[in-house]
Parts: C-alpha cells; structure tokens; sequence
C-alpha cells in the first residue's frame, strides 16, 4: 500500500516518518503542523455459512486472482460493527441473508497488515442472486471443495480448521497468525 504524500490536516507535502514524542512506533508526521498519520491495518470480515453439511464459496470476478474461490468476506467500512461488515459482504458476495451464531476465527497476516474476523452463521435466504464481484457462488461438500483454487491462505486454514471441527463437533474461536503458525484454541 503507498504512503500519502500529503498530509491529510493541512496538505503539506512534509509527510515524514519519525517516532513522535511518547510514542514507541515510527509514523508519519506532517512538519508543517504535526499531525501524525497512522497506517493501520485493514480489517476483512466474512462468514462460514453451512448448509446441510456443505459450505459456501464464492468465486472471484475481481482482481486479484479472479477465478479463485474463497469464503464471503472483505474489507470493513467505517461506520460498522465486524457483524454488520461479515453480514453485508456475504450479501453483496452471495445475495445469501444470514445471521452470525458466533465468531469463529481471527487470524492476523502481519505481512500485509490485514486481520480476518471470521464468523459461524446461517443462510436464512438464498436469491440465487450476486453482486458484480463474483462471478459465482455454490455450497461444497468438503470432498468438492476447490481447494487448490482457494486464494487466500488464512482462508483456506480457516476453512479446514473449521471442517475437521464439525465432523468432531467441537467449536471453539481460533486467535492466530501466519507468522508464526501458531493458533490459540479459546472455549
């Protein structure tokens, strides 16, 4: 992602990276006012919905990699809770209405500053209908699951994770890393 070049108070081009005073981080500071501009990561929320033992995938019609499938999910807005972003991407992804039973995973990618907050739900009605940035959407059996053409790999250990539990029958929320590889089970 590029930096700003100008900052967003006074639209100087004085951006800077420094550690501001207190603070234990570089960040940006703007030398003509000093506003300080943080680059947070980006919060991608979505839905593991489940149908008679099958799950739901959409295939991508954008970039990056479209022909790809992966689990309903993108990027919050602001103004919304993770709920409503994981609920309004799987409807503009799938035109699937669902409600959340429980978080199921946050798994953090610090490579490329994103979270995924990844929740268990239910269809509680499917259009059959999808927005513009899937080219297709279906329930798989695990066995028919795409697998070599899931796209993201937080999503694909999300998704067998979440599988070998089901047939187990145990639930837990799943706090992680691609770091590290390490996965912290919470009941």
């Amino acid at each position: 992602m590029p930096l700003p070049r100008f900052c967003p108070q006074c639209g100087s081009a004085s951006l800077a990276p420094c550690v501001p005073p207190g603070d234990s981080h570089s960040r940006l500071v703007c030398g003509a006012c000093q506003y300080v501009h943080y680059v947070n990561p980006k919060i991608i929320t979505g839905c593991i919905i489940e149908r008679e033992g099958q799950y739901l995938l959409c295939q991508r019609a954008i970039p990056p990699r479209p022909g790809t499938w992966t689990l309903p999910a993108g990027f919050m807005e602001s103004g919304e809770t993770t709920e409503q972003a994981a609920l309004r991407e799987v409807w503009e992804e799938t035109g699937v209405r669902a409600e959340i039973l429980s978080p199921y995973s946050i798994f953090s990618v610090p490579r490329i500053s994103e979270v995924y907050v990844i929740f268990r739900a239910i269809a509680l009605e499917i259009t059959g209908q999808f927005g513009p940035e899937t080219s297709a959407c279906r329930f798989f059996a695990p066995e028919h699951i795409p697998w070599e053409s899931i796209y993201y790999p937080a999503i694909r250990q999300i998704l067998e994770r979440y599988i070998a539990e089901r047939q187990a029958g145990v639930y837990g929320l799943y706090v992680g890393n691609d770091d590290t590889g390490k996965v912290h089970f919470i009941r």
